[in-house]
């Protein structure tokens, strides 16, 4: 069949002709085959994800601490927990709406307007307009609005946004495929890609999600985004918090109707204040600035993180999978040497021409014919980094490299393939036509059926000429070069020029190689070095071949002197359980020749093992494996924009370095969440502690601090140095010490043997010592009345009034102490949070106002203090800090003793 009557057969299928639908059959399709746009399969759907950011555990206990609060007619404060709530639902819901948006950017493909044959005439519509069996006209500049069969004439198209590709491909009507990919079609252009060049008419035979554009869209979609490992373990520690303080709330009302006597009533009252100080108001506030901070600071270094949540995921980041051309490369490719049958030339030397100057002349005009660079004088070369490179080869070796002198003879031209790995011009030389091919090496071989001897003349490619070959394109690629081969055959007098691949690449004539260095980029080692000491494996995944990639990976540190390289044709024969056997054997691997589509299926192997994937991509088929990997990184220079609204980071410079940087930032975070987490936790025993003493007195004991001084401690002056921690710098040994495990929660048992019983323990001890020193020194004995109008009810204000400062000051010790792990503070500077000094300095001016102004005091109970008793408070803080600095320097002696 020929493409006539193909494409005859076509319309007749879509009931159409060549001179396109009328008005009234375009308006009856658009209603059944509905508008030409991407649409979402599942619909709007922004009431329920905003009802469920109100529902969120944390969400759900703040309800529980707002309504506590009214109970015990604190309405104020629990205005600005509810607030806290509104602020929080509002930011996530937010966050989540732009972290879906991949779906979007490929609807920003679809051009608005279109050309088609409407009634007989060439009519501009609205591309959402068009229809299955619209006649469309393509021109040079047009966005391409649906997938079209041509007709007539032929174009060039840039399907970057579909295969990712930068080079045009060329696209007639007069070239009739079959049993090939559909994106190979030649007869065939699609939705979303641009026309470069040329005039075409087609018919358009799918719109919308029916194009190729739309299934990768449904295919994203169906890629579901997973929580982090942080919104997992918030929703742990939510649980956490809700059982241990329902717990004790729960156990208080027996013990204080029973053992105290108090009335039902009061022991409720006195129960929902104690749930309602162990409720962490402050603690998503604290996680959601935390991570906003973090987001800033990696912008400002290169890397734009879309999801706040992302942040975290980076820390825990154990593999990297990362393209090399541009990522760990500069992407700027220059010609280092050509090889042909008498011998390497090296362009970089000043030796001039060897004995390979005979052949270099052919070698140089194929390498300025078949090429589509341009070099300017006075301006920065245009084109593929390849191609450049490619041309400034030719122009080395004294080619003309005039981009009108060579269309000026081309007569036809197929361009780059990347599955075939050639592309081929067909050009004017005197008066003949000649075939200039160029590609991968071993892509080229197979097609080459001669060799250009060391006299100019033609000799049979034999198995020995084969050999030395392959043997120079691995010693290039042995060196981290990347290679190319260069081939050409005289076509007969007279013939038209062959428009089929197949006709014009066979029988060819190897005439040498071109050797090009992209060199890595110079901070790249660094950065691989730091992800080895931090744990984090790096895996290279290029189109390159595996010798280079293995050089450069070499070079850079990735791996050692033999890695482990698979190509992309072995890859597609494993089954995905050898595949994550690969994976889990081999240290040093490298996928080469690889695909855009491999990524996923390494992506969910990696993450079945239990990884966390950070997965680097620039094309539109990269976007599910984005989507798929816990960190989908999009190039921000070289990437499209499909890829970059599917991903989670964006790399603003293209840098791998950048990633690092990211990961060391999200371990930084994860950190200071667990520090302001269990600075939270280390006052929930200090809390508790005047309501149990109070409790087992049995009415001898007075209450040691009122509920309304609880709720102030909690809202007024434990934020603060909580948000001041967030913005704590990292411990030293950060990235000398292996990623954390997916299921390792960011609460552990130790944290809160620390945070419970022994900073709580200890601010407790303290603060009930200062309350009994008060009460005692005034005449104080145990079953005393200090109820109003008694003697002692001054004395007992002031001695809850203690109780409340001694809280605040063994919080200042307890800011300090959590500020490192193991190391001693003095290794990360005592004074070197400066956000942590003003968090202290305006909750000691909160403080002074709750004692000393007259409404508070009036309002919380207090009572201004003797100067000498406030200088009884002045070592709390160094005496909690001081005691955890001696625990963490046995933990280090015990460490290093046993390690």
């Amino acid at each position: 069949m020929n493409p006539e009557e193909a494409a005859d057969l076509l319309l007749r299928d879509l009931s159409s002709s060549s001179a396109g639908l009328s008005s009234i059959e375009a308006q009856r399709r658009l209603s059944q085959y509905g508008p030409n746009a991407l649409r979402r399969r599942r619909g709007v759907r922004w009431p329920v994800e905003l009802a469920r950011q109100f529902t969120h555990p944390l969400a759900l206990l703040l309800w529980l601490a707002a309504a506590l609060l009214v109970i015990v007619g604190s309405l104020v404060v629990a205005a600005a927990v509810v607030l806290i709530i509104v602020l929080n639902a509002a930011f996530a819901f937010i966050q989540e709406v732009h972290a879906e948006r991949a779906v979007e950017a490929l609807a920003e493909y679809i051009p608005q307007r279109a050309k088609v044959l409407r009634d007989g005439e060439p009519r501009e519509v609205d591309a959402a307009e068009l229809v299955p069996g619209d006649i469309a006209i393509i021109e040079e500049g047009d966005r391409i609005a649906a997938d079209i069969r041509l007709l007539a004439g032929a174009i060039e198209a840039d399907m970057s946004t579909l295969t990712g590709e930068s080079v045009p491909t060329l696209r007639s009507a007069s070239i009739l495929d079959v049993d090939v990919p559909v994106l190979r079609a030649h007869d065939l252009v699609f939705s979303g890609t641009n026309c470069t060049g040329g005039e075409a008419r087609g018919v358009v035979f799918a719109t919308g999600m029916s194009t190729e554009l739309g299934r990768i869209a449904a295919l994203s979609e169906r890629v579901k985004q997973e929580p982090s490992p942080l919104e997992r373990q918030v929703r742990r520690v939510a649980w956490l918090i809700a059982a241990v303080s329902v717990a004790l709330a729960l156990a208080f009302i027996p013990v204080a109707t029973f053992g105290v006597h108090l009335s039902l009533i009061n022991s409720l009252v006195f129960a929902a204040g104690l749930l309602a100080g162990m409720v962490p108001e402050g603690l998503l506030p604290v996680i959601t600035l935390a991570l906003a901070v973090a987001v800033r600071a990696l912008a400002s270094r290169g890397a734009l993180v879309k999801r706040l949540s992302a942040v975290e995921t980076l820390g825990s980041t154990d593999v990297i999978c990362t393209d090399k051309t541009g990522t760990l490369t500069e992407n700027r490719m220059r010609p280092i040497a050509v090889w042909t049958a008498s011998g390497v030339h090296d362009l970089e030397a000043d030796s001039g021409t060897t004995a390979a100057g005979e052949l270099l002349p052919t070698l140089a005009r194929i390498a300025s014919a078949c090429n589509n660079a341009r070099l300017t004088p006075g301006e920065e070369p245009s084109g593929d980094p390849t191609e450049v490179a490619v041309l400034l080869a030719a122009r080395a070796l004294g080619a003309e490299t005039d981009a009108a002198h060579r269309e000026g003879k081309r007569r036809w031209q197929f361009h780059f393939d990347p599955e075939l790995k050639l592309m081929s011009t067909i050009d004017r030389d005197g008066d003949r036509l000649v075939v200039h091919t160029k590609g991968a090496p071993e892509a080229l071989l197979p097609h080459c059926t001669t060799l250009l001897g060391p006299q100019g003349r033609p000799v049979p490619l034999d198995a020995a000429h084969h050999d030395l070959i392959t043997a120079q394109v691995n010693a290039f690629a042995t060196n981290g070069l990347r290679v190319l081969a260069l081939a050409e055959r005289p076509l007969p007098a007279g013939i038209r020029p062959p428009h089929r691949r197949a006709d014009a690449e066979h029988e060819l004539c190897f005439v040498g190689l071109i050797a090009m260095l992209d060199p890595p980029r110079p901070e790249v080692a660094e950065a691989v070095a730091r992800c080895r000491t931090a744990g984090i494996r790096v895996i290279v995944i290029t189109g390159d071949h595996p010798l280079t990639a293995a050089a450069i990976a070499r070079r850079v540190g990735i791996s050692g002197d033999s890695p482990t390289t698979v190509s992309g044709e072995q890859l597609d024969r494993l089954t995905e359980p050898e595949l994550a056997r690969l994976l889990s054997s081999e240290p040093d691997i490298i996928f080469a020749r690889a695909s855009p589509e491999t990524k996923l299926r390494i992506a969910d192997a990696l993450r079945g093992q239990g990884h966390v994937v950070a997965m680097t991509g620039d094309g539109v088929n990269d976007a599910p494996a984005l989507r798929r990997a816990d960190i989908g990184v999009a190039m921000g220079r070289t990437g499209t924009d499909v890829a970059r609204e599917a991903s989670t980071m964006v790399l603003t410079d293209d840098n791998f370095a950048s990633i690092v940087v990211a990961v060391r930032a999200g371990r930084r975070i994860y950190d200071n969440v667990r520090k302001f987490i269990i600075y939270i936790f280390a006052h929930a025993t200090p809390e508790v502690t005047p309501f149990l003493v109070f409790a087992l007195g049995g009415g001898l004991v007075p209450l040691p601090l009122t509920i309304l001084q609880l709720l102030a401690f909690d809202v007024g002056s434990e934020t603060a140095p909580a948000l001041a921690l967030s913005r704590d710098p990292a411990e030293p040994g950060l990235m000398h010490r292996p990623p954390r495990p997916r299921s390792e929660g960011v609460i552990r048992g130790p944290m809160l043997v620390r945070a419970w019983l022994f900073l709580g323990v200890m601010v407790s001890a303290l603060q009930m010592a200062g309350y009994f020193y008060v009460l005692s020194s005034a005449g104080w004995h145990p079953g005393a009345p200090v109820g109003e109008g008694t003697p002692l009810h001054h004395a007992y204000r002031q001695a809850t009034t203690m109780t409340f400062l001694g809280m605040i000051a063994g919080q200042i010790g307890t800011a300090f102490a959590v500020r490192t792990q193991r190391a001693s503070l003095r290794s990360v500077g005592v004074l070197s949070n400066r956000y942590l000094l003003w968090g202290i300095a305006a909750e000691l001016f909160l403080a002074a106002v709750f004692v000393y102004a007259p409404p508070f005091q009036s309002l919380l109970g207090t009572a201004a203090l003797p100067v000498g008793d406030l200088l009884l408070l002045v070592p709390y803080p160094f005496v909690v800090w001081g005691a955890d600095e001696a625990r963490r320097y046995l933990v280090r002696r015990r460490t290093a003793r046993h390690g």
